[in-house]
């Protein structure tokens, strides 16, 4: 579904990413995991047309994605969850979940579908976003992204700043968007947390790869080693 060759990105001269190579299969979760500033983020929003790449190629269900803007990689079934959750705080749980509707693409998921996969973002449908804790706006923003029904879903850091009760509570949503054929990309530094969901992994390190395999037979020690460079 989805092909990273050679993708570079910088910030000015500063080299964020250094020939980045990955590949997503249809309904795989693929977990990029790495310590902060290890490029994770910058990866994400080159994939959903907020950075451009210096170098290389993103291709999206064959397509090249060159100088595809970010609203029209939403219309092609690309939605990001991006890090810190971006609500629109004055506006109601319900209106931001439509709002995610802008763009919305045929599939299974619809206010009714979001608020059965997401208890949590039901309970407070009538709430101002601005008003809810962090877990629940990280639910909100999940719903959000669902509504536009893409084919691969971005994750970016979905357990920062989070408490672990509430972090379980996230990621069991993941196996209702899987069963609903979505794709997950999940960027996290909980390490633990993304090879519990993962089928693969692929880690950074200031800004290059440094693993890559299934999430059920890379070792901790590879983990460490690719994780802290040591």
């Amino acid at each position: 579904m989805l092909e990273v060759r050679d993708v570079e990105a910088r910030y000015g001269d500063a080299l964020a990413l250094s020939r980045i190579s990955l590949e997503v299969a249809e309904q795989q979760t693929l977990a990029v995991i790495g310590a902060n500033g290890a490029g994770k983020s910058t990866l994400l929003r080159c994939l959903a047309g907020l950075m451009p790449v210096s170098a290389g190629q993103i291709r999206f269900r064959g397509e090249s994605l060159d100088r595809v803007p970010a609203h029209r990689r939403v219309a092609a079934g690309i939605s990001l969850v991006p890090e810190g959750r971006r609500l629109f705080a004055s506006l109601t749980v319900t209106d931001n979940l439509l709002v995610g509707a802008h763009q919305r693409r045929p599939g299974p998921w619809d206010l009714d579908a979001v608020f059965e996969a997401l208890p949590l973002v039901a309970q407070r449908r009538d709430r101002y976003a601005g008003a809810l804790s962090g877990g629940e706006q990280q639910a909100v923003a999940i719903g959000r992204a669902l509504m536009a029904n893409p084919e691969l879903l971005l994750l970016d850091e979905v357990s920062l700043g989070l408490a672990p009760v509430v972090i379980k509570q996230v990621y069991e949503v993941l196996p209702a968007i899987k069963a609903a054929g979505t794709t997950v990309l999940v960027v996290e530094q909980d390490v633990r947390q993304a090879l519990a969901v993962a089928d693969e992994v692929h880690c950074l390190l200031e800004g290059r790869t440094t693993l890559t395999g299934p999430a059920g037979s890379v070792s901790q020690e590879e983990v460490a080693r690719a994780y802290f460079g040591v």
